[in-house]
């Protein structure tokens, strides 16, 4: 599927790609590439959707499919990604997020940690 090896992109394993692959069904492109190609502001969106969402969808308006492929391994290496899918006009890419806020948790620690009580909130030492 990828035939160029790089050592700068993200490698995943197949059950790794696969739930990404369903993962990523629902979503919609987040970025669009025109017929101008990769320009530095696309791939600075790109970068910033990576960052927030982590797996994202980009639609290429390119009719080639060497040139997408190509367009796939370019932004894999260039932002450090790992390719999940291309299929038709779409590239899926993958990134981990980085926790950007130190000491906030990922929404999916906070539900790992449980539901707090209204108590746990309030300190004990309000006097009363």
């Amino acid at each position: 599927m990828f035939s160029r090896e790089v050592t700068s992109m993200l490698a995943i394993t197949s059950a790794e790609r696969c739930r990404l692959r369903a993962r990523a069904h629902p979503l919609s492109p987040v970025v669009a590439i025109s017929h101008n190609g990769l320009s530095d502001s696309v791939l600075r969106e790109i970068a910033v959707s990576l960052a927030s969402h982590g797996l994202i969808k980009i639609r290429v308006d390119s009719d080639d499919r060497e040139a997408r492929e190509g367009l796939l391994v370019t932004l894999c290496e260039k932002l450090e990604a790992a390719p999940v899918q291309h299929i038709g006009k779409l590239l899926i890419i993958w990134r981990p997020q980085t926790d950007q806020h130190s000491g906030s948790a990922t929404p999916a620690a906070r539900r790992d940690e449980g539901r707090r009580s209204k108590r746990s909130f309030q300190g004990s030492g309000t006097g009363r």
